[in-house]
C-alpha cells in the first residue's frame, strides 16, 4: 500500500508534472523545459556501488529483468579547494593531482596491501592486524598523509564521519577494497545507476511481485494500524476497508508516534545546462566534499546525472546537493556545494527529517525502516534491510546462490 499515486514514496523518480505539484503548486512547470515524460527527477538520488550489496539484491531478487543501468562517469573528491577524481587503483594513485610523488607512492602501497591482505597467510600483513589495530594505526604505519586519510575514509570507504579512525581496520579496508572492484568492473568509477531513475527499482519490484501473487496499490491511505488486546498488529485499514496481516513493514511516515527524530537532511535539486565543472565534462558523477574541507561535522554530497540517463530533457543535468542538517539556517549549509556547479537553472531545496523506529518491533510486529541519509550511494540502505531481516526472522539475511540459474545478464 502506499499513499502516493506513483512509485517510490520518499524515493521516488517524478515527471516535471508531479514535481512541481510538490514543490510549487502554484507554478506551472515552464514550456521551455520540455515535454513532461522527459522527466524523471529524483527526490533523493543514489548510486549503486557495481560491486556493492544493493546489486546482490537485484541480482539475487531477479529483478534485474525489468531494469536497464548505465555507469556513472566519474567519482571526485573536493580537497585543497578543488574537485579531482579519486584513485581507486594503484597506477590511478601515481597519476593523481591530490597527492605529491613521495605521497603517491605511500598510497600505492596502501592499495596494494589493502587489496592483498588474506587473513590466512601473515605474510601480507605487513606486522598489521585489521581486527585488533584501528584505522589510525594503519594510517600511521603507511606514513599518509591527513589529506590522502581524508579521501581514503570519505570518498572510498564512504564513512559518515571521522569516527572509523578508532574502529577496528577491517570495516575500512574491506570498503576499499568493494570500492576499487567495483571500479575494476567497469572502469571509470565504481558507480551504476538505473535508466529512467531510482524510481524504476520499486516499479520492477511490484512486477516481480505480482509474478508471484503480490498485489501492488499506490493511491490508498493507510489510515490506522489495528491492534489486538496484546498490542499486537493485525490489519491496516484503508477508508472502510480493512486487511488483515500478521506483520507490517512500513517507513516513518506511516506511525509518527513509534519513531523517533534524530536530525535532518537538506537537499538541493538543481537544473543546469552544463556538466559540473572540472569532472572532465562528465555526463553524470559524485562528489564527496569531506567535513575537515568545509569546517563541518558531516560529508557534503553532490550527485549528477544527465540526458544520458533518461532522467531530464536533451541538454540538461540534474545535480543534487545534500547534507546533515548542523544549523538553523539549512540552505546556507550547502553553499560549497552549490559553488561547484556552476551556474544554476534552477534550485528546488527541501529539508527532511532523519526518523529511526523507538523499538525493534519484535513485541508489536511493526517494522519501521530508518530514513534515507544524505549519502550519493545505498550502502546505508542496504545495511538497514538486513536490521530489518534481522529484526522479522531472528537471523542474518544469507543470499545463497540460485541452483537452477539459465543464465545470467
Amino acid at each position: 500500500m502506499d499513499r502516493n499515486d506513483y512509485y517510490g514514496a520518499e524515493s521516488a523518480s517524478l515527471n516535471l508534472t508531479q514535481f512541481y505539484n510538490k514543490f510549487r503548486p502554484q507554478d506551472k512547470a515552464p514550456e521551455s523545459l520540455g515535454r513532461d515524460r522527459d522527466w524523471n527527477i529524483d527526490l533523493i538520488p543514489k548510486f549503486m556501488m557495481a560491486n556493492g550489496e544493493i546489486v546482490r539484491f537485484l541480482t539475487h531478487t531477479d529483478v534485474t529483468r525489468y531494469l536497464e543501468f548505465k555507469q556513472i562517469s566519474g567519482s571526485y573528491v573536493y580537497s585543497g579547494g578543488k574537485v579531482s577524481k579519486v584513485p581507486a587503483t594503484a597506477s590511478e594513485a601515481l597519476s593523481s593531482p591530490l597527492m605529491g610523488i613521495f605521497e603517491k607512492r605511500r598510497m600505492k602501497s596502501f592499495l596494494v596491501w589493502a587489496e592483498g591482505y588474506k587473513d590466512s597467510d601473515p605474510s601480507t600483513h605487513q606486522g598489521l592486524n585489521i581486527d585488533r589495530n584501528s584505522m589510525t594505526e594503519v594510517f600511521k604505519h603507511f606514513g599518509l598523509a591527513a589529506g590522502t586519510q581524508e579521501f581514503i575514509g570519505h570518498a572510498m570507504a564512504l564513512h559518515l564521519d571521522d569516527g572509523y579512525l578508532r574502529q577496528p581496520a577491517r570495516d575500512t579496508v574491506e570498503k576499499v577494497r568493494l570500492y576499487a572492484a567495483s571500479v575494476l568492473r567497469y572502469g571509470k568509477s565504481p558507480y551504476i545507476y538505473p535508466l529512467y531513475g531510482l524510481g524504476d527499482l520499486p516499479q520492477a519490484f511490484a512486477r516481480l511481485s505480482a509474478v508471484y501473487g503480490g498485489t501492488y496499490m499506490l493511491n490508498k491511505d493507510a489510515d490506522e494500524l489495528i491492534y489486538n488486546e496484546q498490542g499486537q498488529v493485525t490489519g491496516v485499514r484503508s477508508g472502510d476497508e480493512t486487511v488483515n496481516a500478521k506483520m507490517v513493514i512500513c517507513d516513518p511516515s506511516y506511525v509518527p508516534n513509534k519513531v523517533k527524530t534524530v536530525g535532518s537532511v537538506v537537499r538541493a535539486i538543481c537544473l543546469l545546462t552544463h556538466p559540473i565543472p572540472c569532472t572532465n565534462d562528465s555526463d553524470s558523477c559524485q562528489i564527496v566534499i569531506p567535513q575537515n574541507q568545509v569546517g563541518r561535522k558531516h560529508d557534503i554530497y553532490i550527485a549528477c546525472v544527465s540526458d544520458a540517463h533518461m532522467v531530464c530533457a536533451k541538454g540538461y543535468y540534474l545535480a543534487i546537493v545534500s547534507t546533515i542538517v548542523e544549523t538553523d539556517r539549512p540552505e546556507s549549509e550547502i553553499t560549497e556545494g552549490l559553488k561547484l556547479l556552476g551556474p544554476i537553472q534552477d534550485k528546488f531545496v527541501h529539508v527532511s527529517p532523519l526518523q529511526e523506529p523507538i523499538e525493534d518491533g519484535t513485541r508489536d510486529h511493526v517494522y519501521i525502516s530508518r530514513s534515507y541519509d544524505a549519502t550519493s550511494h545505498f550502502e546505508t540502505v542496504c545495511d538497514d534491510v538486513h536490521d530489518i531481516w534481522r529484526r522479522i526472522t531472528g537471523g542474518p539475511l544469507i543470499l545463497k546462490k540460485k541452483e537452477n540459474t539459465e543464465e545470467t545478464e
